[in-house]
């Protein structure tokens, strides 16, 4: 029997998956619906940083409880639209779950391959909760509106910025919505987006 030299043994693949405490192993690059759980999510975007934390208060103010003031806005910009519509706008930063919160300006430096990675992860949470895994673009352009309108508190009420600059990097709302923003403990925002997501897989299940 002829021995594999070992200069041409393949080296061991990288680990390409994350193990979630749901017990699921999901493939980063090829992500399944089957393995997308949203207790994993909710548990995850519960301890995820918005601002990289750079946010005051004696809690981060985490992307499950931003999701959740993003989807609230889109009812007010949308008020017709179907319970569908509303679980993209609260799913609508999910895959941060496994890939964090980066900041836009990080985002544009990685430039495609990041986009990539994010919009399959994305395609798998919306084929995992029944949402067609490509939003129309008129929906997509009302949650980016909704979350440009949440980041304009953000950075005016706990992330330092002036009135003026949130204005410059994000437009002034002309959603007459009152937004208060109270960062909370993981647990609590954890399970704000969870009764949020069930009350809205209820509604889609009446065809709401």
């Amino acid at each position: 029997m002829t021995r594999m030299p070992e200069s041409s043994k393949k080296p061991d693949a990288p680990r390409a998956w994350q193990r979630m405490l749901s017990g699921r192993r999901l493939d980063l690059l090829d992500p399944s619906p089957l393995d997308v759980e949203i207790g994993d999510i909710a548990h995850g975007l519960a301890r995820v940083a918005r601002w990289n934390g750079q946010t005051m208060g004696d809690h981060a103010f985490s992307v499950a409880e931003h999701s959740v003031i993003v989807e609230r806005i889109c009812l007010e910009i949308r008020p017709d639209w179907p319970a569908k519509w509303r679980m993209a706008a609260l799913l609508h930063d999910a895959p941060e779950y496994v890939i964090g919160d980066m900041i836009s300006p990080f985002k544009a430096a990685l430039g495609y391959d990041y986009k990539a990675f994010e919009s399959r992860l994305e395609r798998a949470v919306h084929m995992r909760f029944g949402l067609p895994p490509e939003l129309p673009r008129t929906v997509k352009d009302a949650i980016k509106r909704a979350d440009r309108v949440c980041a304009f508190h953000e950075a005016v009420q706990i992330a330092g910025f002036s009135v003026e600059e949130a204005a410059k990097f994000f437009g002034r709302p002309r959603v007459r919505l009152p937004v208060t923003l109270a960062p909370l403990p993981a647990s609590e925002a954890q399970a704000l987006y969870l009764e949020r997501f069930e009350r809205l897989r209820r509604a889609m299940e009446q065809g709401l």
